[in-house]
């Protein structure tokens, strides 16, 4: 019986021995674990090309652990909006001029994180072949947005088709032309319709990015296109203070490498300018 005693309580020994091994190593591989768990950023997005573009680094933000997710939008208010509520991460779509205008009417503290690409606007027409050809009274579609359909004026102007008050800038609107000899009839559309728009009007002032996902390539097709010291380049935003995250800095650093700086210009080939 003695024996019997014996025997169980060394048994018991190794048991708790081997419980006590055990629980050692269950904070190692907790700590594992956690030094290799995935980060999401939610970036939202424009289909062409921002939505490309983000697609095309996804494997290397994979590789530091980040899981990008990318959520399309195709207007130029709630990609803004959702960054602001924190729906997101950061958002791919607008140039600083829009955000700058865009802030300051809101009172939303988003920022730029880093410039990516230059998209130049374009006029297009399925009705004229030359811009010169243009009748008077034409029917003309710009963007409804203010800070793009300034920049439209801008290119209407340069284009030779009207003249500009002095100093409006990218401010400008229709109640701003000062010359407009061919009396052209300007009409706002939200952007992402104007290339719809094209059955309807003479000419339509649409930015690339909108363009291309109506098979529309500002190099081939439009008749007048900005020049390229636009300084309308696209950019990444994030709220204040997220900049310096480092899952902000690993996206900064893939996006503007040398692999995409290359996808951006052989894809696009002269229809969308890198911007670094």
């Amino acid at each position: 019986m003695k024996k019997v005693v014996l025997t169980l309580a060394a048994l018991l020994t190794v048991a708790a021995l081997a419980v006590g091994c055990g629980g050692e190593k269950k904070p190692a591989a907790d700590t594992k674990k956690s030094a290799g768990k995935k980060i999401t950023l939610k970036i939202g997005a424009t289909p062409v090309p921002h939505s490309e573009i983000l697609n095309f680094i996804k494997p290397v933000l994979a590789k530091d652990n980040i899981d990008l997710e990318v959520i399309e939008f195709n207007d130029y208010v709630k990609p803004n909006m959702a960054l602001n509520d924190k729906e997101l991460d950061a958002n791919f779509f607008q140039h600083k001029p829009y955000l700058d205008k865009f802030i300051s009417e809101r009172k939303m503290k988003l920022v730029p994180l880093v410039a990516v690409h230059i998209e130049p606007m374009g006029i297009y027409s399925k009705k004229l072949k030359d811009i010169k050809n243009i009748p008077n009274g034409a029917k003309v579609a710009i963007p409804n947005d203010p800070t793009n359909g300034g920049r439209a004026l801008n290119i209407l102007a340069k284009a030779g088709l009207l003249t500009m008050k002095d100093g409006v800038g990218i401010n400008g609107t229709a109640a701003d032309i000062k010359d407009n000899p061919k009396g052209l009839k300007i009409t706002e559309i939200e952007a992402a319709l104007l290339p719809r728009s094209l059955d309807d009007v003479d000419l339509s002032v649409i930015n690339s990015n909108f363009a291309m996902q109506a098979n529309l390539n500002p190099t081939k097709d439009a008749l007048f296109v900005e020049p390229k010291d636009s300084p309308y380049a696209n950019i990444v935003v994030v709220r204040a203070g997220d900049e310096k995250k480092e899952a902000m800095e690993k996206l900064k650093k893939a996006i503007t490498s040398p692999e995409v700086k290359k996808f951006i210009e052989e894809k696009y080939k002269g229809a969308i300018v890198p911007a670094f």
